[in-house]
């Protein structure tokens, strides 16, 4: 059986090779599929002077789109509008030769001249690399999630993570995140404050042309987040129509209201530090709106508690219906 977007009508039972073979035959047929080496691939779709670029993985394609297809396609595709793809296959950060020449090539041939509005996204990994690769486009908007900066160990020592790339040039070409965005139209760093090495990441990307769009108790992962919340379709569908900005970011994340990742961590926080009756409160919010057992449980906790020490939950005030 096949579906409309390849050969398979279930493609989550693909191999990663018949998987890829999928994408290149939809490809061929939309645009273009192109390795870059070993480690990477470039796939476009070519429909319209609006175009989307996004760095994505290959797991979180596979594991976190249901169609399987990258994230971007799906904003591009039902809105006529085009749309550029470089997936890894690991966490390489994107520091390839191949993936160089490819932009270099993009550049020579004025690829993205061709358009009206063009907007690089991507988180952690792919956000540098949406930052260090938008050099190639001048007045791009870019929106990145919690994006390294850079791994250097002479700038970026006080990161811990990511030892396997410490040995991984990031001082040669598309080499400083931060420096290569100087080019670009405006830039938004969504991160959490809370996360220190987060932080100080986005802090690097400061400079007039840059938005930082602290999102505290997001969690580590805002592009999952984001994606989850459904609320990330639109935040790149309002960026290619020249609608995005900060106060438009905040009325899109309100749909954290419902999100229960960042409700657990908000939670964490308030036991952390020691506020129960504020914790109480957001857990009786919580199961009067949502499906949500374990609030349910720490509210009969903190109900306890809080009788415990003399205290209680407030009454809550219904309007009234006369």
């Amino acid at each position: 059986m096949q579906d409309n977007e390849g050969s398979t009508a279930d493609p989550r039972a693909l191999s990663d090779a018949d998987w890829f073979a999928r994408l290149e035959e939809i490809g061929e047929e939309a645009g273009y599929f192109q390795w870059l080496g070993r480690k990477h691939a470039a796939f476009f779709l070519d429909e319209s002077p609006t175009l989307i670029v996004t760095f994505e993985t290959v797991a979180s394609i596979r594991t976190g789109q249901p169609d399987q297809l990258p994230l971007g396609y799906g904003v591009a595709k039902g809105r006529g509008w085009s749309h550029l793809c470089l997936i890894a296959r690991s966490d390489t950060w994107y520091r390839d030769p191949a993936v160089y020449a490819y932009f270099d090539r993009l550049v020579d041939d004025a690829f993205f001249e061709d358009f009206d509005r063009v907007v690089f996204w991507g988180a952690g990994m792919a956000g540098y690399a949406a930052a260090a690769y938008s050099v190639t486009a001048p007045g791009a908007t870019v929106i990145l999630g919690a994006p390294q900066a850079t791994l250097d160990p002479r700038v970026a020592g006080w990161d811990p993570r990511f030892q396997d790339m410490r040995r991984t040039s990031f001082t040669d070409r598309y080499g400083y995140a931060p420096e290569m965005t100087e080019g670009a139209g405006p830039v938004y760093v969504i991160f959490d404050p809370e996360l220190t090495l987060d932080a100080m990441h986005a802090a690097l990307f400061a400079r007039p042309h840059v938005t930082l769009l602290p999102c505290r108790n997001l969690g580590r992962d805002p592009g999952e987040a984001l994606d989850q919340m459904r609320v990330l379709p639109s935040v790149l569908a309002a960026a290619a129509t020249g609608a995005f900005d900060a106060e438009l970011f905040r009325t899109f994340y309100r749909a954290r209201r419902n999100y229960q990742p960042y409700l657990r961590n908000l939670l964490g926080r308030l036991d952390q530090d020691g506020r129960a009756l504020l914790a109480a409160l957001l857990c009786r919010n919580v199961v009067n709106r949502l499906d949500a057992p374990k609030f349910r449980t720490r509210l009969e906790q903190l109900e306890s508690q809080l009788a415990a020490a003399g205290e209680r939950l407030p009454p809550i005030h219904l309007p009234d219906s006369r």
